[in-house]
């Protein structure tokens, strides 16, 4: 028998992070995940090139701590292609986050182990067993906790509590959800039956050849004839490029996304979940040998994971989850713009005005299924020369289940509803969530209380004040993660939410003490150079950057950069700059301005 003050089932983002968080504060903690990595959707699913939380003021917590550590280990950069404004390898992050486990004295880390039977005690989950390694009862392991956390990518603890959970859709007339089919569709179409939730791709790599994509490429083979149509195939191949030519495949037009029996994820037949694993794969593998062959080699199977075939992922990425039933649910209305030019999402406030937010999303809202796009609520405007979108918070009680107090959701399968989980469920918001679960049951531990009685004003000042990964908990357009002044107006706007505007900015008068990031103040990336020429504006609402030599589609991720993009006139002078170049994008990230007209 094994006693731990944490138990985190994990195999995904979410849990990793979680074990790490509560060990950092103090928790003995124990994680088991189902394979030998640990780092789920950022690493094992190798999907390396994320979304959502680019901008620098989003770049805080487990996932900014992870995308420095990224920039340092990649030696190409992470400017690689042109779906993501990051792009690294598999091994990178998991060489990460693997250093990082094994630099905690309080946390052991045990992989390839099997849920067997969860036990229970008044009301609470007492012990979890699993079995460890072959399938003998000699590798039975017993492992007593005070707080158990799922971190896993399909809510597997979660299924074995025996208490109701949410798995798919639900209908607009439960939450008002504006972009929700009605329970008549529900009810009476095929669709919903035959695709119970977003369907999931598994990962392969490519890799690319140095010489030049064929001049005159042909259509893949059937079923993926029309997967190059909307992009052609030089772009369709580099959309997931990582360094050194590495081809993240996770193709959702006519691709690799795998659409039927998605029912079997969550059945509780091992065979049924080895066959659909088995399709997926073969699936994704006849994508990337489609590719090969009307690119007439260009593309070739990659090596970027351990096993037998290396370019295949260890896992596959679900994007949905079995969900839980939690203390608050986050709707698709949580995530929408407060009015027609907003740019931040509702706060979620308890009975005293308090706000209760522990993480911060920025995801558009992006759902996967065969056929024709899912009509969604537009959350998305355009910032700093290239769309993003608008940020939204997740409350304290959207992790926590009121049936099983002692048990906390780390990854996708916190209390959201299936619409919302199109925004929700990428990695660099899963990363936090998971930070702020192991947070809370380290907390809990401490104060002897569980997590349902914790209280949220406690767990936000360790958040923002965690000496190794500070974590936003509102949405604050104005100060990036790298400002002195980042913390002070986090709190700032924690003591007064009602005074931060529809734009995500504090009122003048709580901010008039803080200052505002200058226009060359970002910390210098490794990659960048100097470059003078002139910046326009484009007809779509973007820019260009013009030298003697090229045009640049130009694109930033400050916001003080942002501001001054947006309001000078600079076509009329040359300006010095630093930029990071992005040949596959293509375009400049602007850093800095050093020299400007008078």
């Amino acid at each position: 028998m094994i006693r731990k003050d944490v138990l985190v089932w994990g195999g995904g983002t979410g849990g990793v992070a979680a074990a790490l968080q509560a060990a950092r504060s103090g928790a003995t903690t124990l994680l088991l995940t189902p394979g030998p990595w640990l780092g789920g959707m950022v690493s094992a699913a190798g999907v390396c090139a994320p979304d959502g939380h680019e901008l620098s003021c989003w770049q805080t917590g487990l996932w900014g701590a992870l995308l420095r550590e990224l920039q340092r280990s990649e030696p190409s950069g992470l400017d690689q292609n042109w779906v993501s404004c990051f792009g690294y390898r598999p091994q990178s992050a998991e060489e990460i986050l693997q250093r990082w486990v094994a630099q905690e004295p309080l946390l052991q880390w045990y992989g390839d182990c099997e849920l067997r039977n969860l036990s229970h005690r008044d009301g609470l989950i007492h012990r979890l067993d699993v079995q460890q390694g072959p399938s003998t009862q000699d590798h039975i392991l017993s492992v007593e906790a005070e707080i158990f956390i799922d971190g896993s990518d399909l809510g597997d603890l979660l299924a074995l509590t025996d208490v109701p959970y949410r798995w798919g859709w639900e209908a607009k007339e439960q939450w008002n959800e504006p972009s929700a089919p009605s329970q008549h569709r529900l009810s009476n179409e095929i669709f919903f039956q035959d695709q119970p939730v977003q369907s999931p791709t598994w990962v392969v790599m490519g890799q690319l050849k140095p010489s030049a994509p064929p001049s005159t490429p042909c259509s893949p083979e059937q079923p993926f004839e029309f997967s190059t149509a909307a992009f052609g195939l030089e772009r369709t191949i580099t959309y997931g490029r990582l360094p050194g030519g590495l081809v993240m495949l996770n193709w959702p037009l006519h691709g690799n996304d795998w659409h039927h029996g998605l029912q079997r994820a969550v059945s509780a037949d091992p065979q049924d979940r080895t066959v659909l694993a088995n399709e997926m794969k073969a699936h994704s593998a006849s994508f990337l040998s489609a590719l090969q062959q009307c690119s007439d080699g260009w593309i070739t199977p990659g090596n970027a994971f351990p096993g037998s075939t290396p370019s295949v992922a260890l896992m596959p990425y679900w994007r949905e989850s079995r969900r839980l039933i939690g203390r608050t649910t986050v709707t698709e209305n949580d995530l929408l713009p407060i009015s027609t030019d907003a740019r931040r999402g509702s706060f979620p406030l308890d009975d005293d005005g308090r706000c209760t937010s522990i993480a911060v999303g920025t995801y558009a809202n992006d759902h996967h299924y065969p056929g024709e796009d899912w009509p969604l609520a537009p959350k998305s405007c355009r910032w700093g020369g290239r769309w993003t979108g608008t940020p939204f918070c997740i409350p304290y009680g959207a992790l926590v289940s009121e049936m099983v107090p002692n048990l906390l959701m780390a990854d996708k399968g916190f209390s959201v509803s299936h619409m919302a989980n199109g925004a929700t469920r990428l990695q660099p918001l899963i990363l936090n969530i998971g930070q702020a679960a192991g947070l809370a049951a380290a907390l809990s531990v401490h104060r002897s209380c569980l997590p349902t009685d914790l209280p949220v004003n406690v767990l936000q000042t360790h958040l923002l004040h965690d000496p190794t990964a500070p974590a936003a908990v509102l949405p604050l357009w104005q100060w990036p993660a790298w400002h002195p002044q980042w913390v002070t107006a986090q709190e700032q706007g924690l003591a007064a939410p009602d005074q931060i505007d529809a734009m995500g900015f504090l009122a003048p008068l709580q901010s008039m003490s803080l200052d505002l990031p200058g226009l060359n103040e970002a910390p210098i990336d490794p990659h960048e150079e100097l470059l003078t020429g002139r910046v326009i504006s484009t007809a779509e609402g973007g820019f260009q950057f013009i030298t003697d030599q090229e045009h640049w589609p130009l694109i930033t991720l400050e916001p003080a950069i942002n501001q001054w993009l947006h309001q000078q006139d600079r076509s009329r002078g040359r300006i010095r700059c630093r930029v990071v170049r992005n040949p596959w994008g293509p375009w400049l990230r602007l850093i800095g301005v050093i020299d400007q007209p008078s």
